[in-house]
């Protein structure tokens, strides 16, 4: 059972980057594509684990913007295991109220994968024990960019004045900018490297680097990383004095 004291220690929003599948699959000498089919099935007792703690959001980083440049049959099939983990995942969602999300650049999708994932998070939309988001045909350039030209259309149609833009503001046109912002960013597969994910939602996240390959990930080594987390100082550009000095008015 989770505790008030845990949920004051606990991130409420987790990001993890799924990485080193290819690596897990030449590792075990396995055939090309199953290092991603072992890490499909990571997820979901992760997921469970997540929404038993009560953290709010958690997002995977499950395909890149630069992921396009992959050879074809990986992205093919990256493709295909995305589609089945939307149709495994719907019973799931439903049973556990889960809201699923997708962000990403949608363009270079296939129309029935487009409508696939919009047809999922318009039957979880109102879902509210945890939101799960996948990124997929993402980069936080891309979102950053993107952001900066909604808002500059909305400054040409006077729903937004020039004076009005500050952080705050931005924070509310990139992906997620109704979630809380990340508070723990967990990156497996031993690189030290955002590699282009959630740079504005991350801003200020702790970091968990593991040299675990994603398809040996656990739930255990997830408890680690918020034990990891709750031992932190946070302290958003103030001292450590003022830190303690809160706690303490609190």
């Amino acid at each position: 059972m989770t505790t008030s004291e845990d949920c004051q220690t606990l991130p409420k929003h987790v990001a993890i980057i799924m990485d080193g599948n290819n690596r897990f699959a030449k590792k075990n000498q396995l055939q090309k594509g199953d290092g991603h089919r072992e890490g499909k099935n990571i997820l979901d007792p992760i997921v469970d684990y997540c929404r038993s703690k009560h953290i709010q959001a958690l997002t995977v980083f499950a395909f890149s913007s630069e992921n396009w440049n992959r050879p074809q049959y990986e992205v093919d099939l990256l493709m295909q295991l995305l589609e089945d983990t939307i149709h495994e995942q719907m019973p799931r969602m439903e049973k556990y109220q889960i809201a699923l999300r997708f962000i990403g650049d949608r363009s270079r999708l296939s129309p029935h994968l487009r409508d696939l994932m919009l047809h999922a998070e318009q039957r979880t939309a109102k879902f509210s024990s945890m939101t799960l988001t996948i990124a997929i045909s993402y980069g936080g350039m891309w979102d950053m960019a993107e952001a900066a030209k909604q808002i500059a259309a909305d400054v040409l149609a006077n729903k937004v004045a020039l004076e009005q833009i500050d952080s705050t503001l931005f924070g509310q046109y990139v992906c997620l900018g109704d979630l809380p912002p990340v508070d723990l960013l967990i990156r497996t597969g031993g690189d030290y490297r955002l590699s282009n994910f959630l740079l504005w939602q991350a801003a200020y996240a702790e970091l968990y680097f593991t040299p675990t390959l994603w398809p040996e990930f656990s739930v255990e080594e997830l408890d680690d990383a918020f034990h990891v987390f709750a031992g932190r100082e946070r302290r958003f550009g103030k001292t450590s004095e003022q830190i303690q000095q809160e706690k303490l008015e609190n």
